[in-house]
Order: structure tokens, then C-alpha cells, then sequence
């Protein structure tokens, strides 16, 4: 009877202590949260560059886990373009072309929490694009940016499932203070894949932010867009917390009235480290942003290092097989060389300069040696000392240097096109001999002469018509006098380009 007449008496103890904790609990609670946010952008290599000192994302996964281990509410952001350009896509694993599924299988591993689309996601063939959809493991965002079926215009899906345009993220802190925030990812239009539709990224932007403003305690948009189009969102949308941004491949931070705007190093050389503190109570957002250089002082995490050993073995290897050696340096010392798009499809620079000059030392021959910027896909600057690895990187889909002759009327037209082509990767680098001026095109000081044959070293795939407005460049014009035959001996440096920069550089 003793322990019948207790029971009651032990629950309602249980349940007074029971709401006495929720009290305590609801008391602690202070309103305030802190989340931490890892941001990197633009990143085509997943070992480390420049000699192993810079970069990997091995090293970045050891980024957020230092951050989680101080902020359990840490995420990691990836504003756009990792499935392209990289040497990967040339090559081949189990029968079936790479195309971004080491970056995807290195993401995944590092702990990449949310990504946007870049530009160059669109490289690559739908399918391929699709395959790294459902393998990611990371959630998508994406307001502007949508898969052209057919007649229609649809959300991309990751295993079925569309693509969100606002993605809307709950973090709950050890006191229980709760936040929501929102995201919205934009793409500037610059790749005009047939499969691909955009919308307008100013239009996309205030459509989204003021569907979920209202239910979010902070906005946050995601970016793969210019500076200046980011300066442009800021200052449309001041309600927006902060814009992580991609794209220019250089570190940029702002702030526009209260948006912040940050965009890390390509290549994972650098990570910003974003920390937004939220008082729920008075509604006030406090935000820092840190730069940090991914670099030799931060270690390898060991289970994404595994990932990418895989896949830097399995490339080395398919080097191997056409006669590189990935690891060897092949120029020691000198200026870093620009390989940044922006610029090689607009101009020279040093490292375009180099490329000519190796094809000029390949084809001694020739009076005029030409390559397509479109080539050169590294989209990044090389950092001394440059290993093979570098320039296979550089122009990863290589081909051998064709020789031609043709008729100056045929070399005219060319040189013209490539000035139209100016921005695009039919833009053309050629012999520093050659040069326009009022008259027209002069080598060595000389006119060009329209009946006059000239000796041309030429890429391969120029040679195919493939590149923009450059149809008319075939064997079968009738100002090509004649094709030579293809080198393929693997000791001619005309076998491939690559082979004949990396000899340029050695000295050979």
C-alpha cells in the first residue's frame, strides 16, 4: 500500500521538476545565435597548386571542421563553377568521361553544404552535368537558372527532385535560440548552352528575396556574377545581409550600405570566413568577414585526402600513358603567367606569349604560328615553379600543332575574324612578327600579300572550323594550298602542344 500511495506522489515531483527544467530552459534562452559560414568559389583543382602550398580541398575540409569545432552552426558555400574548365574532362575513368566527378566526390567528402551554378558548370554535356547533379551530395539553389526540356522550361532535379528556387536553412543553437536563413542563388547568363534558360538575375533576385524576406531572419544571396553586377544586387536589395560571390577568381570584399560582399581565391588558395551574429530579440545581424589563405600551415584532412589521391592517381596515370610526367617541374623561376580569361581573350599576356613562342621553336618553319584563347582553359594564374601538371592543366584538351600553307588572302581573313572575336575564345594569339595597322596586316615589316603562300603552325582544332565565325578554316578552302601531315611521333614536339610548351620551358 506504501508504494501504491507514493506513485502519485513521485509523478507529480517528476512533473514539477519536468516544467521547472522547461522554465530554466525558456530562461537560458537568450535570443542570440551565431552562424559561421566557409565560403570558396571557383575551384577547377581538387590537390593542392604551386607546388603543393597553396589550395586542395583536403585542406578546406580541415577549414570548416576547425569551424565547427568552435560553431556547431557552420556550413560551407560554394559559389559556383567546379564542374569546369579542368583537365579531368578530357579524361576517362571506367570507361566513361570524368567531367567534374572527382570535384563533385572531393566536394562531398569536404563537407560542401550548399552550391550554386557557375558559367562554366555548362561546359560539359547535359547528361554529364545531370550524372554530378544526383551524385552531389550538397544542396542545390537556383532562382535564375533553368533546364530547357524540350518546349519547356523546368527546374534542374537531382534525383527527381526540382531545384529550389530559395533554399531556407534553420539553425538551433545549445540554448535552443532558433534562426532561419534564407538563400538565393543567381548565375550570371554567359554560357548559352542549348539546354540552359535564364532569367533576368535583377529580376529573379527581388522576385525571391521578397517571397522569403519576411520569413527568414536573414537573406542571403549566392552568386556567380561580375563585382560590379554584385554591387548592382547590394544596392537594389539593401535588405540582403551579405552576397557571396564568384567568378573574378581574385578576393573582393565590399560593403554597400549594410550588404556585405565577399569572393574568395580560386582554387580553394583562399577561404573567407563569415560570421553572422543574430539577436532575435532587437533584430540587429552583426557581421564579420575574414579572408584566410589556404595554405601549408593548414593540414590535409585525411579522409577527403584519400578521395583525392583516387583521382590525382588515376589522372597521373592516364598522363603517363601519353608520355607526361604530372609531378616534374618544368619551369623553375620566373613572373607568374596569366592565364586568366578575362584577359587572354582580350589580349596578350606573358603566358600567351610563351605558348607562341614554343610553337614558333616547334615549327621553325613557319612564318606565322596561330592558337585559339579558347584553348587555354586553366582560367587562373601560374605561380612558379610550373610543373608539367600546370601545363597540361592549361590546355587540357592538348591536340598536335598543325603545318599548313595558304594563300595571304586566306591569313587576312583569319587575323580579321580573330579581332571581331575579341572576348570569346575564338579570339586568337598569334606571332608577335604580325601586326595591323592602317594599311592592313604587316609580318616582319612587310605587308601581307593577298597571292602570296605562307607557311602557317596551326592547332588542330583550328583546323576543324570549330572555332566562333571561324567556319571557313578547312582543308577544303580553296586558299589553302596545302596540309602537311599530322606529327604523331611522340619525340616532335608538334605531336602535341603541350609536349612542345614544355620543352619551350625546359630549354629543349
Amino acid at each position: 500500500m506504501k508504494r501504491l500511495l507514493c506513485l502519485p506522489v513521485a509523478i507529480g515531483l517528476l512533473f514539477f521538476t519536468s516544467c521547472n527544467t522547461a522554465k530554466q530552459t525558456a530562461a537560458k534562452e537568450n535570443g542570440k545565435i551565431d552562424i559561421t559560414i566557409v565560403q570558396i568559389n571557383d575551384v577547377y583543382e581538387i590537390a593542392p597548386l604551386d607546388g603543393g602550398k597553396a589550395g586542395g580541398m583536403a585542406r578546406v575540409a580541415t577549414v570548416k571542421k576547425i569551424q565547427q569545432s568552435k560553431n556547431a552552426n557552420t556550413i560551407m558555400v560554394m559559389a559556383g563553377d567546379f564542374l569546369s574548365p579542368s583537365v579531368y574532362n578530357s579524361l576517362k575513368f571506367e570507361g566513361n568521361r570524368i567531367r567534374g566527378k572527382q570535384m563533385v566526390d572531393a566536394m562531398n567528402n569536404a563537407g560542401v553544404d550548399i552550391a550554386v551554378f557557375g558559367n562554366h558548370e555548362f561546359d560539359i554535356p547535359e547528361a554529364d552535368v545531370q550524372s554530378r547533379i544526383n551524385e552531389s551530395a550538397f544542396q542545390w539553389v537556383s532562382s535564375n537558372t533553368f533546364q530547357k526540356k524540350g518546349n519547356d522550361i523546368v527546374p534542374f532535379v537531382k534525383n527527381g527532385v526540382p531545384f529550389p528556387e530559395t533554399y531556407i536553412r534553420t539553425f538551433t543553437d545549445a540554448d535552443g535560440t532558433t534562426a532561419r536563413i534564407g538563400f538565393i542563388g543567381l548565375t550570371l547568363p554567359f554560357n548559352k548552352a542549348a539546354y540552359v534558360s535564364y532569367t533576368d538575375v535583377f529580376t529573379a533576385a527581388q522576385k525571391y528575396y521578397d517571397q522569403i524576406k519576411d520569413s527568414c531572419d536573414a537573406v542571403i544571396a549566392v552568386t556567380h556574377q561580375a563585382m560590379d553586377d554584385d554591387i548592382k544586387l547590394a544596392r537594389q536589395i539593401p535588405g540582403l545581409a551579405l552576397v557571396i560571390g564568384g567568378h573574378e577568381h581574385e578576393r573582393h570584399y565590399a560593403k554597400i550600405g549594410n550588404v556585405y560582399i565577399t569572393k574568395a581565391d580560386a582554387n580553394a588558395k583562399s577561404a573567407y570566413i563569415i560570421k553572422l551574429n543574430l539577436n532575435k530579440t532587437n533584430k540587429e545581424l552583426k557581421l564579420k568577414a575574414d579572408i584566410l589563405d589556404v595554405n601549408e600551415n593548414i593540414a590535409l584532412d585525411s579522409t577527403t585526402n584519400v578521395v583525392v589521391k583516387k583521382w590525382t592517381d588515376i589522372a597521373n596515370s592516364s598522363y603517363a600513358s601519353l608520355g607526361f610526367d604530372a609531378t616534374k617541374v618544368c619551369m623553375q623561376s620566373g613572373e607568374p603567367l596569366d592565364g586568366r580569361e578575362a584577359y587572354i581573350r582580350t589580349q596578350q599576356t606573358n603566358f600567351t606569349k610563351l605558348i607562341v613562342a614554343a610553337m614558333e621553336k616547334a615549327s621553325p618553319t613557319a612564318d606565322v604560328c596561330i592558337i585559339n584563347s579558347g584553348s587555354i582553359r586553366v582560367d587562373d594564374i601560374l605561380q612558379m615553379p610550373v610543373t608539367q601538371y600546370d601545363v597540361i592543366r592549361s590546355l587540357p584538351f592538348g591536340g598536335s600543332i598543325m603545318e599548313v600553307d595558304m594563300k595571304g588572302s586566306l591569313l587576312i581573313k583569319i587575323l580579321n575574324t580573330a579581332k571581331k572575336n575579341v572576348g570569346s575564345g575564338g579570339f586568337l594569339q598569334y606571332s608577335a612578327a604580325l601586326s595591323n595597322d592602317n594599311n592592313g596586316w604587316v609580318l616582319k615589316n612587310i605587308p601581307v600579300d593577298a597571292g602570296k603562300t605562307y607557311k602557317i603552325a596551326i592547332t588542330d582544332f583550328l583546323m576543324t572550323g570549330g572555332e566562333a565565325n571561324l567556319d571557313f578554316l578547312t582543308k577544303d578552302n580553296p586558299d589553302m594550298v596545302k596540309v602537311y601531315p599530322v606529327f604523331t611521333d611522340l619525340n616532335d614536339s608538334r605531336s602535341d602542344v603541350r609536349r612542345a610548351i614544355i620543352r619551350y620551358m625546359e630549354g629543349k
